[in-house]
């Protein structure tokens, strides 16, 4: 409840300023965001908004005299406006449906927003008045018709508009049933572009194109012809090319995310990461509100190279690629940098950075001098009220001799020629990575008596894209046997952990490789599943991602081998689970809907198997990020008493 979140750092265009979002725990135990302002010379900071909602994307004007953000003040997200000295901010937007990511023009007179529209609604549609006790039946002709964390969808699909400020007038530059994201300005604020699935049978087609639309004319210009998955793109300072973060799909859900340029003139596509076997985002794990959206790759002045994110070996750094496709690290080094941003000059960079000892902080690179310097302690008061136990990195390899790269914690409390619990934990993806950023879950472990042991076993991103395709068609193969090899490592070089006191847990894909290590083996004495995966046939109908997840990962669905799904299934050895297991799982989790929760639980009660179901209301999928902190915290401690009960 104490903790500080800082997100979104951006960066003023003369590199004297800053502003971030800091997330907090109120009173209530409710989250509470505000914007600070610092003086990246003194380090001084300045509350600029206070207890008006949950407020998020600020983003400084060109001119760098002005903050746009969107807060939820009126119950909707919408975009306001405040100046950079001061004074009261002023809502832009009150759209019906509301508004978000505001994008400046490049003369700051103007911003594109989006704002999520149905077929037959326009920005100035009154929203009806709903009688809320009245029953009404959901209809959906959509095989896409929910998402976690949105419930039933309602139809609407995201349009951009453009916004004059000296008018306040409006003017809705898309439309038609397709989602449009990610706008970007032309240097000389004629063009946006953006990226968009405006396909008949987007739905089924999991791909986007990249769009350029004349903001005179509004004619629009497709670059693009599917077979990509795209992402924030951003005009070169000269206006001749384009970036964008994306891929191929060649390995589906588990392909490389790429530094890519698409070149105006030559009306085509490069990649200038190929040869970089490194997935260019942050996919590292935390639990401290890390998971803010890209900045994309960014262009130097010159247009000569691009700055942009890449996680590699637990650790997610800033780089730099040119059009020699060299690619060089700028800064970071057993670190989790989560988000960047540039001054106008490219002589700062602001950077938001996690690492094992600190949840998150600010700091400021200087290009020139090639130095960093911290900006925030955030969360010291804190710190310099806890322990905390050290991760200590470990390298092993599995019996089939693929090489294994993971983490131990000792207990807090560690005294020498004494024997403790371990517990191993499993993350979610399966092609994300844990990190060298702090993991709040596995301090509370560590300062209740337990060892924590975690890996990313094939299937994370980290180790290349043969690593991260490895586990495809395959899970509970070889990704089970890395994490069992990575077990026996550990009880082979570390004589403080007690063989006969191993504890399992994981949530998402983590759920499910605890579910099927509980039924494929007998050494863990408790285990405790999260959000899991218990039955793929139910999974491919249930889940909002289940009617192509089945076909990315285990290659195989309902309607083509309903065996192979069956086969993966968790619950198909239902039979041979003995360990005490504790099922975790949050009531309105799209992902993962708790009715996977409900099967597994009911077959192991039949069975009269110990086990205990615990159910989160008005929870979604991202409960242990981001969910209602009450919950969060009865979350860790039905966890923590479960492996009491039985590890102890």
């Amino acid at each position: 409840m104490k903790f500080s979140f800082i997100q979104e750092p951006q960066i003023a265009p003369n590199g004297e300023w800053a502003v971030y979002v800091k997330r907090m725990i109120d009173k209530q135990k409710k989250y509470q965001s505000n914007l600070v302002m610092i003086d990246l010379n003194t380090q001084q900071e300045r509350l600029f908004t206070q207890r008006e909602g949950t407020l998020q994307t600020p983003r400084f004007s060109p001119d760098g005299k002005q903050i746009a953000f969107v807060i939820n003040r009126s119950g909707k997200n919408q975009v306001w406006i405040i100046a950079v000295d001061g004074g009261e901010a002023q809502q832009l937007t009150d759209f019906p449906n509301g508004a978000s990511h505001p994008v400046w023009s490049p003369n700051s007179q103007s911003l594109v927003v989006t704002a999520p529209l149905q077929a037959n609604q326009s920005i100035n549609s009154e929203q009806d008045e709903e009688d809320e006790e009245a029953l009404r039946a959901y209809t959906t002709e959509r095989i896409k018709y929910k998402a976690d964390g949105m419930g039933l969808l309602d139809e609407t699909f995201k349009q951009l508009i453009h916004i004059q400020l000296s008018n306040q007038s409006t003017q809705q530059l898309t439309d038609g049933a397709f989602n449009h994201i990610d706008p970007s300005f032309s240097p000389n604020g004629k063009h946006i572009v953006f990226v968009a699935n405006r396909e008949e049978e987007g739905d089924y087609l999991l791909t986007n194109d990249l769009y350029s639309l004349h903001l005179d004319s509004q004619h629009l210009t497709k670059y693009t012809n599917g077979g990509f998955r795209l992402e924030k793109p951003i005009f070169s300072p000269n206006g001749e090319k384009i970036s964008i973060i994306g891929n191929d799909m060649e390995y589906e859900g588990a392909t490389l995310a790429r530094v890519l340029v698409y070149d105006l003139h030559k009306q085509k596509m490069i990649a200038l990461t190929s040869e970089f076997d490194v997935t260019c985002q942050d996919v590292a794990i935390n639990d401290m509100g890390t998971e803010n959206s890209s900045a994309g790759a960014v262009w130097s002045k010159d247009s000569e190279h691009l700055y942009f994110l890449a996680s590699d070996h637990g650790a997610t750094s800033l780089y730099q690629v040119d059009f020699t496709k060299q690619v060089n690290k700028v800064f970071g080094d057993k670190v989790q940098i989560y988000q960047f941003s540039f001054d106008e000059k490219q002589g700062r960079c602001l950077l938001a950075m996690s690492d094992p000892n600190t949840p998150g902080d600010l700091h400021v690179y200087n290009l020139n001098e090639n130095k960093a310097t911290r900006l925030t302690h955030a969360n010291q008061s804190w710190l310099d009220q806890h322990a905390l136990a050290k991760a200590e990195t470990f390298h092993c390899t599995c019996k089939d001799g693929t090489p294994l790269h993971g983490w131990i914690q000792k207990p807090l409390q560690f005294q020498k020629d004494k024997q403790y619990p371990l517990i191993v934990e499993i993350h979610g993806g399966p092609h994300l990575m844990y990190s060298f950023g702090f993991m709040h879950e596995f301090q509370v472990l560590a300062e209740k008596g337990y060892g924590v042991l975690y890996i990313n076993p094939r299937g994370s991103h980290g180790y290349g894209q043969h690593f991260v395709n490895a586990n495809r068609g395959d899970y509970g193969g070889g990704d089970y046997q890395d994490i069992m090899a990575a077990v026996d490592y550990a009880l082979e070089h570390f004589d403080w952990i007690d063989s006969e006191r191993l504890g399992v847990t994981g949530g998402s894909y983590g759920g499910f490789m605890t579910n099927w290590i509980v039924s494929h083996s007998q050494r863990f004495k408790a285990a405790v599943t999260q959000r899991s995966i218990s039955n793929w046939h139910s999974f491919f109908g249930v889940s909002d991602i289940g009617y192509f997840f089945t076909d990315w990962e285990l290659q195989a669905n309902l309607l083509t081998d309903p065996d192979k799904l069956w086969f993966h299934s968790p619950i198909r050895y239902v039979n041979q689970i003995e360990t005490p297991l504790l099922i975790l799982h949050s009531e309105e989790d799209h992902r993962c809907p708790i009715e996977q929760a409900e099967q597994l639980y009911v077959a192991l009660k039949m069975r009269k198997k110990t086990t205990r179901l615990v159910r989160f209301p008005k929870s979604n999928h991202g409960l242990s990020r981001n969910g209602d902190p009450s919950l969060r915290i009865e979350r860790l401690n039905e966890m923590t008493n479960w492996f009491d009960r039985y590890l102890l």
